[in-house]
């Protein structure tokens, strides 16, 4: 859990820092960009040969030389001298988090065996994930206002020495006992894949879709099937795809990574409505982010006392329609001033969140061979990782598409702020700065007009694909049957159902 909560701040606390890192570092743009994308970018590349050499060489090896790894880096990561020592220190923490993620996700399978406890564990699991998204920007805020940028970067160490202490004796270590061999052309061509698929997500939240965008994703897409081509032909794969044709893992993989696309994708307008319209610092934005991100935590640890009665398929479906009811809460309070609507649907939607994303990683899990573990958990991962980059760049992209669109700027603005006014809420309020009272308020009042319509058009967008994915969940996991509370080595279909294709039971 310690792992999970650092890697989890980690990937929240950055952005409050952003100023105060500007300032001192004095990046350019695109600098700034590099520091930001870089550790998504090695992260998602790596997730899945990271997990491959985990089951090979041992998860808790691999856990232990990524805590020590991710430890040093962060200390080097805070007095970083320049912005390129900082994107160089980025990339190697984004090396070091992948030796991190699917190594405790696949420690929790092999450990547990019944479902239950299993279950109850990945809710807990889980739960670092949304303590560490709360923990980051109040902590993160604290920091901010009585030390420099780079004290951030050293909230890794304190959570990184009991976990080099601890780990080596309470761990119990596993691995593949069969592994295959290592296929350097595999890792490579999964590399070649991920790192343009994130990089052309990316680009299309910044910049809109365009060739900067589409011809990443194209690169990705042509090594995406070479890789899979080479796993099919091989007798010993890196990673097996054929588990994607078992309905329970595929199912599990696409909800698991809609779930984290609502919630990533609310956070951001959330935290700009907070602290852009409403005028809240980032720790008072962080607060009241707070009920949400709790009762995520409740919700994944009491769903799993409602599987033993009902089918996972219903747990995860319902999951993802409470997602629905929130983005229907926002677009019926989304142009209101009182922050109290958007704080009703985040805690809708933290209940659907925390529901889904247990029962899914259950379920990715159950359906592979425990000795597989590792694939399976980096899989899961990288859906985790993918969902969250999308989740920003779908609903950002609409969301500034309704800005542009309905933004009014006053005459005879200075070119340079009229662009920036033009583009993001946050360059209006920087653009305001600079003109005269009447003008200032006009223009405040148009983007915050803008952005909040921009908002409701998400949630309309928001409540569809939820919907969509609680109709695709009900039908891929129909064959799974409540918890039996025995010991299991992979998911059961129920008794009145017919088994899965025969991939999925190899699965």
């Amino acid at each position: 859990m310690l792992a999970v909560l650092l890697v989890s701040v980690d990937n929240t606390v950055l952005s409050f820092a952003v100023p105060s890192l500007s300032r001192a570092l004095a990046p350019s743009g695109t600098e700034l960009l590099w520091i930001i994308d870089i550790y998504a970018l090695i992260l998602a590349g790596l997730l899945v040969p990271m997990g491959s050499l985990g089951d090979r060489f041992g998860r808790r090896k691999l856990l232990m030389i990524g805590t020590a790894g991710f430890g040093l880096v962060s200390v080097a990561a805070a007095f970083a001298p320049t912005a390129g020592a900082l994107i160089g220190a980025r990339a190697l923490l984004g090396f070091f988090g992948a030796m991190l993620m699917p190594a405790t996700l696949s420690i929790i399978r092999n450990m547990f065996v019944i479902p239950s406890q299993r279950r109850i564990a990945i809710a807990v699991w889980a739960a670092g994930f949304s303590g560490g998204a709360a923990l980051g920007p109040i902590v993160g805020g604290t920091l901010l206002e009585h030390f420099w940028w780079g004290s951030v970067f050293l909230l890794a160490v304190p959570v990184l020495i009991p976990l080099l202490v601890f780990g080596p004796r309470l761990l119990p270590e596993s691995r593949d006992p069969k592994p295959g061999k290592i296929d350097p052309i595999s890792i490579g061509l999964i590399m070649a894949a991920m790192f343009p698929l994130v990089y052309g997500i990316k680009t299309v939240s910044t910049h809109g879709v365009g060739f900067d965008s589409l011809a990443p994703m194209a690169v990705a897409l042509v090594f995406g099937a070479a890789f899979v081509r080479r796993q099919l032909r091989r007798d010993e794969p890196m990673l097996d795809v054929r588990l994607f044709r078992n309905p329970v893992f595929s199912g599990s993989i696409s909800a698991n990574l809609l779930s984290v696309f609502a919630q990533v994708g609310f956070i951001f307008f959330f935290s700009q409505h907070l602290q852009l319209v409403l005028g809240q610092a980032p720790r008072e934005a962080g607060v009241m982010m707070l009920p949400g991100l709790m009762l995520t935590i409740v919700a994944g640890l009491a769903v799993v006392k409602v599987v033993r009665r009902v089918r996972p398929a219903y747990a995860v479906a319902g999951g993802l329609l409470f997602s629905a009811v929130g983005y229907t809460v926002v677009l019926l309070t989304g142009h209101h001033e009182s922050p109290l609507g958007l704080i009703i649907a985040f805690m809708i939607l933290g209940i659907g969140v925390g529901s889904a994303e247990t029962i899914s990683n259950d379920l990715i899990l159950a359906s592979v061979p425990s000795e597989k573990a590792g694939a399976a958990s980096a899989i899961s991962e990288t859906a985790y990782e993918v969902g969250a980059v999308l989740g920003t760049a779908v609903l950002g992209s609409i969301l500034t598409a309704g800005y542009r669109n309905g933004v009014v700027l006053p005459e005879g603005m200075d070119p340079a702020a009229a662009a920036a006014a033009s583009e993001t809420l946050g360059g209006a309020v920087e653009a305001a700065n600079t003109l005269p009272g009447p003008q200032a308020a006009d223009l405040l009042a148009s983007a915050q007009a803008a952005f909040d319509s921009g908002v409701v058009a998400t949630s309309a967008i928001g409540i569809a694909l939820m919907v969509a994915a609680a109709a695709g969940a009900l039908v891929a996991l129909r064959r799974v049957a409540p918890d039996s509370g025995e010991p299991v080595g992979e998911v059961q279909p129920a008794a009145d159902q017919p088994a899965p294709a025969a991939a999925g039971n190899k699965a």
